[in-house]
């Protein structure tokens, strides 16, 4: 491995023999920065970046040096000087000599490596550039800072567009997809967007990883084809994304050494076609290792734990690994060199036997391969101690040497000669020299203590008599105020020590010790004698300034005795603002470069001087108001000619009137422990003390008491207020009352309005039910007398059929005989089946009360509901109830009368049957009495209707099986009596008559049925009068009755007209 160092070269070579890298390392070259001088040590490297042919490198340090490196040129060149550190770097611009550099003053500047001139100067983040993303084409670049990411056109070098987020949110990376027009944003709450580049419109957001895989992102990878993004952050995982099918591929677990993960970037290889599968993870322990994501083995790594890797880049041609070291200096790796033991084929399978007495010469001979005899740069590793060779001064040398002798090996003489021959100390090595100058103790554990002590109470409201923008700044002046207040109670009551101090807080405010012991050192040796008048300013002092003015410009002291312009006026603003006010920051150090390194006495020449070199505009001014602010602000003058004054006022000055006589010489603080301040009036601090101290109590007592003053004001405002509040309150609550019974009484009579309206509609609803249900009856009723119209016009039919054909029969018999046999003979099976009909008739008849019985028992369980419902209503509806019930009990015995009427009738039919055709007319004359007997029966009385009900069923009963015995006897008569069937065919009159009856007696009692046992009936007829249903039924049943004895009369009439009665032989019938 070379080792190459750049010292102050600005280019040359990178190295001067061909590199031949190790197997093992793989490092080309070690290329370090070292500056020269009397004090040599290493300028750190920061960042490096590669071009797009991989074959270039541009490099940057601590300095502001940018240089650039190439690889295949074996050339490096120092392209530009920014004087401030970078953060990051980008050189794959579309112009190859451009490249952008991110500055600690979070500037970005653009740079031409041909022209080493200034391009563009792009501004407008408020923290540093962490990263530096360029398109693909070179046209675009986004920088990123933990706050924002900003989109440039590097064209124009224009901000177009900037992304702004919350601060607890923040941003870690913005950087461009290869290969396509897609910005991808990582922000530090892990969330991943993808944007497009041209219209800036979110295109997707990758989802939330599983549970417990979730790590805090920090660093991110892309392949070259923009397909995989891997993530990684505080854990030894990696998040493995496929950007096309947004979804999580893998989670990679490194080795348990990997705590963290600080870069992430994958090794490109000519022939994989962008899919890169090599990844470089560096981890917290500064070693980079090489990863397959595909396999997930470890191919090799880079760094150790002495040498460390703090940065690393990649070339895009994948040959070379360019890595910033945790000592600064930079290594250049050769890819093909760390890959060879990855890439080695297989061992033969064929192994060949040599001979050992060939192998033994060769054995014998040693080879010895010269090494360049170059010394090499030892490192410094962590365990390791830089050893320093100090030079003893001569033994014999002079006291006037050792006075001269300072740390660190400096000797003030030359410093003195060094300064007079430039002017001011060099800016790198100035704090330096003053440390060494000012031969500074750094007393740690001493200044702990004072700092322990907190805030002096002098400094609490530090920041009301001098407001700073910078917070820390004024943390730091505070500290250190506090500090020397607490050393000397003096400078707690001294009102310009602020002043004094703020320049030496401002320039050592990363450092408080130092700032405190510099100065404690000003105070001791710069500011003798200036506390001896206190409170007063030091009118010895002034005194010393106003005999140096006199003795070399009269007239300008005359002049200000003129004008009442006193030393305290013209002197003291200078001396207590250590020219602060009136000088630059250049100015400022290059005066006090020289104080520092001359006697104390040359601080009151340089007040002198700058007052001597401003005698031109001080003579023009005549007015009081004009020399304060000639004193106070800063002025045109040549602080080098000030600064030559000064020493020739050292030199041009008498010893009886030169502040040397008065002054001590320098004194440095003592170590371990500070030098007691006393030069005071310790009397006078003590008693402003006291009296600081008193009215500082009096007025904590004042401002006690005015806040009890302000609480009980307040507490009397607050019960005012809250009595108030509770009158309004009140009156609000009596007016909400007032206006409350106002609604309520609104509401209730809107209630009873509703409520009046209700029952008008329940009424007009109750009404239209009853109309409804009086409509229904009315059609039912109409509907029944329609069927029984019907009916008896199907009978009058069938009789006029019946007669017709009695009469077409009667003139058959007479013309022939033998028709009439075979009429006889159709006759009986005419009879036969409608014996079969009578029976079927029966049976439906049995199936009919069967069901009647069912539905009544339904309709008692109906009645049973609806008496509880009628209970909660008794008294209303108890007269109703009674009439339904006697309507039913009516309908009920008039339904049994109807069947036992029926039953008789079918009896008499039987024994009529049975008897000779002579009895017809007397049974039918007794059908008649039991006809008159039902009508008187049905007038009978009320009460008297359930008894009869109970009566006629068992008399049903008793008929019903009567009724059984008689159609088995008929049939087994019928099946006997065969013959005499023709005998009734002569006479068909009676035949008729009889069935006409027969069809009479199975009708009313259908009819009957119909009307008892139907639930809709019931339930309509329960809301009308009971007494008007009674009337129209019995009415209607006269009518009937009567219609049907005329038209009986008229048939029996007809047929007794028509055919003379025969005689019969006597002949039972079977239904």
């Amino acid at each position: 491995m070379q080792s190459s160092d750049l010292g102050n070269r600005e280019q040359g070579k990178i190295w001067h023999r061909k590199p031949a890298p190790a197997a093992q390392q793989g490092v080309i070259v070690n290329i370090i920065h070292s500056a020269t001088g009397y004090h040599s040590k290493t300028i750190r490297f920061l960042n490096v970046a590669f071009d797009n042919s991989g074959d270039s490198l541009l490099a940057g340090d601590h300095q502001g040096n940018i240089y650039v490196f190439d690889l295949t040129g074996n050339r490096f060149i120092l392209v530009q000087r920014t004087m401030q550190a970078c953060t990051a770097l980008a050189f794959n611009l579309r112009r190859k000599t451009e490249y952008l550099v991110a500055l600690a003053d979070y500037s970005i500047k653009c740079f031409d490596t041909d022209t080493k001139e200034l391009v563009s100067w792009m501004r407008g983040h408020d923290s540093s550039v962490s990263s530096i993303s360029v398109h693909g084409s070179g046209r675009y670049a986004i920088t990123t800072s933990s706050d924002t990411a900003q989109f440039w056109d590097l064209d124009t070098f224009q901000r177009k567009r900037k992304l702004n987020v919350h601060q607890s949110v923040g941003i870690q990376k913005v950087f461009f997809l290869p290969l396509s027009n897609t910005i991808i944003s990582c922000f530090k709450d892990n969330s991943i967007f993808a944007w497009e580049c041209d219209t800036l419109q979110c295109k997707y957001q990758l989802p939330t990883p599983i549970e417990g895989s979730v790590l805090h992102y920090k660093v991110f990878a892309v392949t070259r084809d923009g397909r995989v993004l891997v993530t990684g952050g505080k854990s030894n995982h990696l998040h493995v994304w496929c950007l096309e099918s947004k979804q999580l591929l893998r989670i990679i677990q490194m080795p348990t050494k990997v705590r963290a993960v600080r870069h992430l970037e994958f090794l490109p290889d000519n022939f994989d076609g962008g899919s890169n599968q090599v990844l470089g993870v560096l981890s917290q322990d500064n070693i980079m290792r090489f990863i397959n994501i595909q396999t997930c083995k470890i191919l090799f790594d880079i760094g150790s734990h002495e040498e460390g890797i703090s940065a690393v880049t990649i070339s895009p041609n994948g040959r070379y690994i360019a890595s910033v070291m945790e000592n600064g200096s930079l290594n250049i790796y050769s890819v093909q060199a760390l890959t060879q033991e990855v890439n080695k084929p297989p061992a033969p399978l064929v192994k060949v036997v040599e001979d050992l007495s060939k192998g033994k010469l060769g054995a014998s001979k040693l080879t010895m391969r010269v090494m360049s005899g170059r010394s090499e740069r030892p490192w410094k590793s962590k365990g390791t101690k830089t050893q320093t060779r100090v030079l003893k001064p001569q033994v014999n040398s002079s006291l006037e040497n050792k006075e001269n002798e300072l740390p660190d090996g400096l000797n003030k003489k030359r410093l003195q000669a060094l300064l007079k021959g430039f002017g001011e100390y060099p800016a790198k090595y100035r704090m330096f020299v003053w440390r060494a100058l000012l031969q500074l103790p750094e007393n740690h554990l001493a200044f702990s203590s004072l700092i322990d002590k907190g805030i002096h109470s002098a400094f609490v409201h530090l920041k009301d008599e001098y407001p700073m923008k910078s917070r820390k700044l004024l943390r730091v002046l505070q500290r250190t105020l506090s500090a020397l207040a607490h050393w000397s109670a003096i400078f707690g009551e001294t009102p310009y020590i602020p002043l004094l101090a703020f320049p030496f807080v401002k320039l050592f405010q990363n450092n408080q010790l130092i700032c405190f012991e510099v100065a404690a050192t000003v105070i001791v040796n710069w500011c003798q004698h200036w506390f001896e008048y206190f409170p007063n300013p030091p009118v010895n002092i002034l005194s010393m300034v106003e005999n140096i003015l006199a003795h070399h410009d009269k007239e300008l002291l005359q002049h200000l005795i003129n004008y009442n312009v006193t030393s305290q006026l013209y002197a003291w603003p200078l001396l207590e603002t250590l020219f602060s006010e009136v000088l630059t920051r250049e100015e400022w150090l290059k005066v006090f470069d020289n104080i520092f390194s001359n006697h104390p006495s040359y601080f009151l020449m340089m007040v002198a001087a700058y007052i001597i070199c401003s005698r031109s505009p001080l003579l023009h001014c005549n007015q009081t108001e004009d020399f304060e602010y000639f004193f106070h602000h800063r002025n045109n003058l040549d602080i080098n000619v000030v600064i030559k004054e000064a020493y020739h006022l050292m030199e041009a000055t008498p010893a009886d009137i030169h502040p040397k006589r008065m002054l001590d010489d320098f004194i440095p603080l003592t170590k371990g422990q500070y030098p007691v301040f006393n030069k005071y009036p310790k009397f006078i601090v003590d008693y402003q003390t006291q009296e600081r101290e008193r009215i500082r109590q009096d007025e904590i007592e004042y401002l006690r008491e005015r806040q009890l003053v302000h609480e009980i004001e307040a507490k009397a405002i607050q019960r005012k207020v809250e009595d108030e509040a509770w009158y309004r309150k009140q009156e609000l609550l009596h007016k909400a009352e007032e206006q409350r019974r106002k609604i309520l009484l609104q509401e209730e009579e809107k209630l009873t309005d509703q409520r009046q309206r209700l029952a008008a509609v329940k009424r007009e609803l109750k009404v239209k039910e009853l109309q409804l249900l009086d409509a229904a009856r009315r059609r039912f009723l109409k509907h029944q007398q329609d069927q029984r119209q019907m009916e008896l016009k199907r009978l009058d039919d069938e009789i006029a059929r019946k007669v017709s054909m009695r009469e077409r029969e009667t003139a058959a018999t007479v013309q022939d005989v033998e028709v009439r046999q075979m009429e006889l003979e159709s006759q009986r099976q005419l009879f036969e089946q409608q014996l079969v009909k009578d029976q079927e008739a029966v049976t439906q008849e049995v199936k009919g009360e069967i069901d009647a019985s069912q539905r009544r028992a339904d309709l008692e369980e109906h009645l049973v509901q609806r008496l509880i419902e009628i209970d909660r209503d008794e008294d209303r509806k108890a007269q109703v109830l009674a009439e339904e019930s006697l309507a039913k009990a009516d309908q009920k015995c008039i339904d049994t009368d109807w069947r036992i009427q029926a039953l008789y009738k079918q009896r008499c039919d039987d024994l009529d049957r049975e008897a000779h055709y002579e009895e017809i007319a007397k049974l039918l004359h007794d059908n008649r009495e039991k006809e008159a007997e039902l009508l008187k029966a049905m007038k009978a009385e009320e009460d008297k209707r359930w008894e009869e009900l109970t009566e006629k069923r068992a008399h049903l009963e008793s008929e019903q099986l009567a009724a059984t015995a008689l159609d088995a006897q008929r049939k087994q008569f019928l099946e006997d009596e065969m013959n005499d069937a023709i005998e009734l065919s002569e006479k068909p009159c009676f035949l008729q008559d009889l069935k006409f009856q027969q069809v009479r007696e199975e009708a009313q009692p259908k009819s009957g049925y119909v009307c008892l046992n139907d639930f809709s009936t019931t339930e309509s007829s329960a809301n009308f009068s009971l007494d008007r249903r009674r009337e129209d039924l019995e009415c209607r049943e006269r009518e009937l009755m009567a219609e049907v004895r005329e038209l009986r009369q008229k048939l029996t009439s007809q047929a007794r007209a028509t055919y003379p009665l025969p005689h019969f032989p006597d002949t039972k019938w079977a239904t």
